[in-house]
């Protein structure tokens, strides 16, 4: 079905096509995002890579730098491909186009691992890191399109559902990935393990490449004209100068980012100070998910019948508490309860942070807006890891999981204070206008 601007029917035309294509949408984009999230989970970036990384001998700066890198691919490129997006009639060709490059590296880096470990450590730790850059800012370049293709074909009241049971699959799945993961770690030796892990990770990527190419998505010109990167990037703040509740809702984000650095080095604590063995990394990411799977499914709920807004005070109010007892913690077993409270933390910012973006903007705006709400975190989400790994190099890990905490309070206290749900401010548009 092809639907153009300009027609009459053009609104009734997409939302006949919406309809009649939903459960097959709905089921190819949580299907793809399920298995990518458990292709990850056997190269994760709070637990898997961390020890991976301190395998080959690397220290807290270089540590640190792992979720800085994959933070800072995800959210820089966003807003200068939004300006190609947004004019794309389809985005899933160009989505399908690229996407090969954020998968395929980690089939090289289980490569990388079985033949170089040994031998070359160092130069394994920069193909790591260069890898997960690739990964990273192939992502995030793909990220307006992949938002706007959402925004498409999944009606407003059903996406925090869609990311709720997208996670869930994910996180589900993952717990069983978690016990293989557990299981390759624990019988067989470095670097065939890691080489395991991450080869199995590349297996359900591919797979999810498949489901994300069953999505049907209509044809629909933006109308926008065309106009070069220097006039677009110029006319953002006038965007920013606009939408003002927006404008606070990045800051809020930017701030959050802060609180993200700790989660890295919760994993090199338990190793290293608290004595844990090698296998408990997979406990741990075991936890991870299943904590995920849990507050995805009420996160969902509570998105699409509430707002998006109070997940992600909740997700922020839970980066404090589990950050409150990683400082307090004196024994392994309380770091599962520290991984809880950063799965919670991510399942609030997996269902509501760029939903909330988008529902900030208007329809024709949402690559734009989704890319405003990556690139400009961008400069925080890069810099935070590598304070975190300064700061526990001169102050400890405990002074790192202190100020991540602070940064996480500051960070609710900004998004109560200062951030009008978009979704509430539209009813009571509504209600003036009727009145």
């Amino acid at each position: 079905m092809s639907v153009q601007p300009g027609t009459g029917a053009r609104d009734g035309g997409l939302t006949t096509f919406v309809a009649a294509s939903l459960r097959r949408n709905f089921a190819a984009l949580a299907s793809d995002y399920g298995l990518f999230n458990l292709g990850m989970t056997f190269a994760s970036v709070s637990t898997i890579l961390p020890a991976f990384a301190e395998h080959l001998g690397a220290g807290n700066l270089v540590i640190g730098a792992i979720p800085s890198i994959v933070a800072v691919g995800y959210a820089f490129p966003p807003l200068f491909s939004a300006n190609h997006t947004e004019r794309l009639s389809r985005k899933l060709r160009f989505i399908l186009a690229y996407t090969v490059w954020e998968r395929v590296p980690l089939l090289m880096l289980a490569g990388a691992a079985y033949f170089l470990a040994e031998s070359s450590p160092g130069l394994v730790l920069v193909a790591q890191l260069g890898l997960l850059a690739l990964m990273s800012s192939v992502g995030g370049a793909l990220m307006p399109a992949w938002m706007d293709l959402i925004g498409k074909v999944i009606p407003t009241n059903l996406r925090g559902r869609l990311f709720a049971t997208a996670n869930t699959l994910g996180a589900g799945l993952g717990l069983g990935g978690a016990a293989l993961a557990g299981y390759y770690l624990e019988a067989y030796p470095f670097p065939l393990n890691y080489t395991l892990c991450f080869a199995t990770g590349f297996g359900a990527l591919a797979l999810s490449f498949v489901f994300l190419s069953l999505t049907v998505e209509p044809e629909l010109a933006s109308g926008k004209p065309h106009v070069g990167l220097g006039t677009y990037l110029r006319r953002l703040p006038g965007v920013l100068a606009r939408d003002r509740d927006f404008t606070w809702y990045l800051v809020s984000r930017a701030v959050g980012a802060f609180g993200g650095m700790a989660s890295g080095f919760y994993t090199v604590f338990a190793l290293r100070t608290l004595g844990a063995p090698e296998w408990e990394v997979a406990r741990f990411t075991f936890v991870l998910l299943a904590g995920q799977a849990a507050a995805n499914l009420l996160f969902g709920y509570v998105a699409d019948h509430v707002g998006h807004k109070p997940v992600l005070v909740a997700g922020a109010l839970a980066a404090v508490a589990g950050n409150a007892v990683a400082l307090a913690s004196g024994r392994v077993e309380q770091v599962y309860v520290v991984f809880l409270g950063l799965a919670v933390s991510l399942a609030a910012g997996a269902v509501s942070a760029l939903n909330l973006s988008m529902e900030f903007a208007p329809p024709a705006d949402r690559p734009t807006y989704v890319g405003l709400a990556s690139t400009l975190v961008a400069p925080a989400a890069f810099v935070a890891p590598l304070v975190g790994g300064l700061l526990a190099d001169y102050a400890g890990y405990r002074a790192v999981f202190a100020l991540a905490g602070l940064v996480s309070l500051l960070s609710a206290v900004v998004l109560v204070g200062r951030v009008r749900d978009p979704r509430r401010a539209a009813r009571s548009a509504d209600s003036a206008a009727s009145s």
